[in-house]
């Protein structure tokens, strides 16, 4: 897909240690407002949170499994139940949509090929799945299913809102997260299938290498980094 360029270049922000979830929630709906008041360029911040579980405005009460065991933060994204922790890096992006094409879909679709382009720089043969929200990864290495296909596992999230077409929240990716830690939520509402992580497959990549792939093939979807 072409990239769904804008100028001018996109700000590209890495906050080290851990951001608290709340404060980051904040500054994102700060600057998704000054971007659309002409105010701000876009930006991707990329982050890692202290161990939590947040809902989407889809969230049901049965996918919350131990509401106890992290804090959980209602949260106006789309989507269920997530969890976000050390090890997993989250790329907030807050992008004008009325710069590029003003379609949701193509919109998440990219951000999908932004993500499988990443993980592919890793030789991990990602994708997208017709019903299931975020991206997949076959396991051959694991028993299959009940009704015999083929395992899959889900190692990347997507969950986004808009406002007035600037887009906040973002993506997910597993790098070396604590996977146990997804056992206290149905992750994004769909029970029958695990979650991974590059180190859980055999690839020991460091966020910093995780951090050059995305903004590599940002660039190559969505336009110049400045």
């Amino acid at each position: 897909m072409a990239a769904l360029s804008s100028s001018p270049p996109v700000g590209w922000e890495v906050t080290d240690g851990l951001t608290e979830y709340e404060a980051a929630v904040s500054r994102m709906e700060l600057l998704a407002s000054e971007i659309a008041a002409g105010k701000a360029d876009e930006r991707v911040w990329l982050v890692e949170h202290p161990p939590l579980y947040t809902a989407g405005t889809s969230a049901k009460d049965d996918g919350l499994l131990e509401p106890d065991r992290f804090p959980v933060f209602q949260t106006g994204r789309g989507g269920e139940y997530t969890y976000h922790g050390p090890g997993q890096r989250v790329a907030y992006t807050m992008l004008d949509l009325k710069r590029r094409k003003p379609d949701v879909r193509v919109f998440i679709t990219t951000l999908e090929d932004w993500i499988i382009a990443t993980l592919a720089d890793f030789n991990v043969r990602a994708e997208r799945r017709a019903g299931r929200i975020g991206v997949w990864v076959e396991r051959p290495d694991k028993p299959p299913m009940q009704d015999g296909s083929m395992r899959e596992e889900k190692i990347a999230a997507i969950g986004i809102r808009l406002r007035r077409w600037v887009s906040f929240h973002g993506i997910s990716i597993n790098v070396d997260p604590h996977l146990s830690h997804f056992d206290g939520i149905i992750p994004c509402g769909i029970a029958d299938y695990g979650v991974t992580s590059l180190v859980d497959l055999g690839i020991p990549a460091s966020m910093d290498d995780v951090d050059v792939a995305l903004k590599r093939n940002f660039e190559r979807y969505f336009g110049d980094i400045g």
